[in-house]
């Protein structure tokens, strides 16, 4: 077993190291409202769902090496609202298109050749491609040293395409098709699902006492 002492290294290898073995990692593809109604769209995968009660979204968002935001940084500061975008293999290309570092006044939408559709509760719109979309507000943001900030957002309002998500909540992994974030140029599909059933203790000791596992 290899043991690393993350104090003894620079941060691209603690990024490294971290982002190779934490995976996969969901995407979010965050649109935003700019000035002048520019909507700007970037790929984040240090994101992750954090509560349901409240329902809570984490991003890590990352400054300029001059320590200056970026666009969705300084979108979410002077608006304080958001749209995480999932992202499935047919929208992953344009996600990709979407990490371009373009001018503030380029809309990453259109030039990955998407379109937008209004959200119900913020001014920030949705990319109408995505199979799911989360309206969020900003929440709280921390702030860790110059080049790294933990956005806090709530959840408002959530879209998702009805091939994927039934009336009862029910999603259908073969209709989702969500892509996974590895490490470098590497994503994943999730094409190969299994279930494992969760017990109780009494559940479990039964089995035990049975044998059975």
């Amino acid at each position: 077993m290899r043991s690393i002492p993350l104090d003894t290294l620079p941060g691209d290898r603690i990024y490294k190291i971290l982002c190779s073995l934490v995976v996969p990692r969901p995407i979010a593809l965050v649109s935003t409202l700019g000035p002048g109604g520019v909507v700007n769209a970037a790929p984040f995968s240090f994101f992750n769902v954090f509560s349901e009660a409240p329902p809570l979204v984490v991003l890590g968002l990352q400054h300029k090496p001059d320590h200056s935001p970026k666009d969705t940084t300084r979108h979410i500061g002077a608006a304080g609202s958001f749209v995480v975008n999932m992202v499935d293999e047919a929208l992953a290309d344009a996600m990709n298109t979407c990490a371009i570092d373009f001018p503030p006044d380029v809309s990453e939408v259109e030039a990955a050749g998407l379109t937008t559709a209004a959200s119900v509760t913020i001014p920030a719109p949705r990319i109408a491609e995505a199979p799911a979309a989360l309206e969020c507000v900003r929440e709280v943001s921390l702030a860790f040293g110059p080049q790294r900030e933990l956005l806090v957002g709530r959840v408002l309002h959530v879209h998702v395409r009805e091939d994927v998500m039934d009336e009862k909540f029910n999603v259908d992994m073969a209709a989702y098709r969500p892509v996974g974030r590895l490490f470098g140029n590497l994503y994943s599909r999730q094409h190969e699902v299994f279930g494992l059933d969760r017990v109780d203790h009494a559940t479990w000791l039964a089995r035990k006492e049975r044998g059975e596992g």
